[in-house]
């Protein structure tokens, strides 16, 4: 499949829709993860529906001393994945056509959420990203958004933006795609060296660690949930050599764990690699409320985000994982 190349809004508004139309917004140097964005929106949209990818590097949200100049162009290379994964057409303008006065004067403000990490150690770069997105939108006029779980504050922002100002598009998000090594794709990984990319992958192993303690920590407190309070049937229990398992359950279900218990087992991993050679230097490791970004507390239930941010060389690096708190409810 060719994906045809448009430069200008009118030149997409002309197009005939027949069906639902997806579009999968980008800053371009497409890789897999990529990809599998814009597969998903051809599976939503259907053989009657279209798939457009937009291509813009957004100046707005890179702030001074970013990588802005240096992020990879490679729009031959983008259209033709993009045919090749299932999109009708890339969306490719220039800054002029965007922003055809220049800089707006008028913005999307992110709000608190977007003061919170990435917006803590970016400030503004929300405010650019969801103006951007606003824009896109409106030029792109989509019955359905896609974007990936791995930039997981971007996609909560855009769709509190969609939710707060009443944009008619449904937002979907994509799993994060990763390398067999556990790395995240992301177009910033061809910045790395190899040295730098082994000690990268301690983004993805911290998260890996968290998840581990918090499938163990959900494991026990499922078990604890199981064995009974009773006299009469932990006597029962004992009978059957179950005693210590009960009682090993209860230990960790009622003692120190929870949301710190999986903070520390991340953060041990990124301390082991900020002293490696070159080393990693971390900017945050958060574990949030995806509905706002706000760290969890220890009665937290529900769906939950692990987050970090880290720094390896000149290049600066995110990933996170979904888990979820209460996972197996109560005791029947």
């Amino acid at each position: 499949m060719t994906a045809t190349l448009l430069r200008t809004a009118a030149d997409l508004h002309a197009r005939v829709r027949t069906g639902r139309r997806a579009v999968v917004m980008t800053m371009g140097a497409l890789h897999e993860g990529h990809a599998t964005l814009i597969r998903t929106a051809r599976n939503i949209a259907g053989p009657e529906g279209e798939v457009v990818v937009t291509v813009f590097v957004n100046p707005l949200q890179f702030g001074a001393g970013e990588d802005l100049d240096r992020y990879p162009r490679t729009l031959d290379a983008d259209v033709e994945l993009a045919g090749t994964s299932g999109a009708d057409a890339v969306f490719a303008p220039s800054v002029d056509e965007v922003y055809p006065g220049g800089e707006p004067q008028v913005r999307i403000s992110a709000g608190p959420m977007g003061e919170r990490l990435e917006g803590a150690a970016r400030p503004g770069h929300f405010d650019g990203m969801l103006t951007v997105v606003a824009k896109l939108l409106h030029l792109t006029r989509p019955d359905v958004a896609l974007y990936g779980q791995k930039d997981a504050q971007q996609l909560a922002l855009i769709r509190r933006m969609v939710r707060d100002l009443n944009f008619g598009v449904e937002i979907v998000g994509v799993p994060t795609v990763r390398e067999e090594d556990g790395l995240a794709l992301s177009s910033r990984n061809r910045y790395l060296s190899p040295a730098e990319r082994r000690t990268a992958l301690a983004l993805s192993q911290a998260l890996f660690a968290g998840r581990d303690r918090h499938a163990a920590q959900e494991a026990l407190r499922a078990r604890a949930r199981e064995v009974p309070a009773s006299r009469a049937r932990a006597e029962a229990l004992s009978a059957i050599g179950e005693s210590r398992a009960a009682a090993d359950a209860h230990a960790v279900a009622t003692t120190a764990g929870g949301p710190a218990a999986i903070r520390a087992a991340a953060r041990l991993v990124l301390d082991e690699a900020a002293r490696l050679d070159p080393p990693l230097t971390p900017d945050y490791l958060a574990l949030v409320d995806p509905s706002d970004f706000t760290d969890i507390g220890d009665d937290f239930t529900g769906e939950a985000v692990l987050a970090v941010a880290a720094r390896v060389g000149a290049t600066r690096l995110i990933d996170n994982i979904p888990l979820t708190f209460g996972t197996f409810g109560d005791a029947s």
